[in-house]
């Protein structure tokens, strides 16, 4: 059984521009990034706890990624980042540009707080924050 996620990729079509994005999202450079000439894809990476998120953009248009894009277009259906302090996040990426669905955070699953970012705003991505309530008795 799977102990944790190893990456999420997102099919961009400017990984120039994405890993911008990106490192504003997440607060972070880009850790590895990588021309994979048998899949025809350029790579970026970035480590967010113990998972990897990896941007791929195509490089020909008979690339899958590239296919792909065509196809359905940019990114997956959504990530989840947990954060401490959710109203501080929301803060922070507001200041960095990000538009979100919902002005304020909304009860999420399993006792958290959540907002999604637009995904007019990452890449075709939708992002989601989510912050856990402390355990009782912590």
């Amino acid at each position: 059984m799977p102990e944790k996620i190893a990456h999420i990729a997102i099919a961009v079509k400017d990984l120039k521009a994405a890993k911008e994005l990106f490192s504003k999202l997440l607060g972070a450079e880009a850790y590895h990034e990588e021309d994979v000439a048998r899949q025809r894809v350029r790579t970026a990476m970035f480590r967010v706890g113990q998972v990897t998120i990896e941007l791929l953009e195509g490089t020909d248009e008979g690339s899958p990624v590239t296919k792909f894009i065509a196809k359905r277009g940019e990114g997956i259906h959504h990530i989840s980042l947990e954060v401490r302090d959710i109203e501080a996040e929301i803060a922070r990426l507001r200041n960095e540009g990000f538009a979100f669905v919902h002005d304020r955070p909304e009860q999420g699953a399993n006792n958290s707080r959540v907002a999604f970012l637009h995904p007019r705003s990452t890449n075709g991505v939708l992002i989601e924050i989510s912050e856990h309530a402390q355990p009782r008795g912590r």
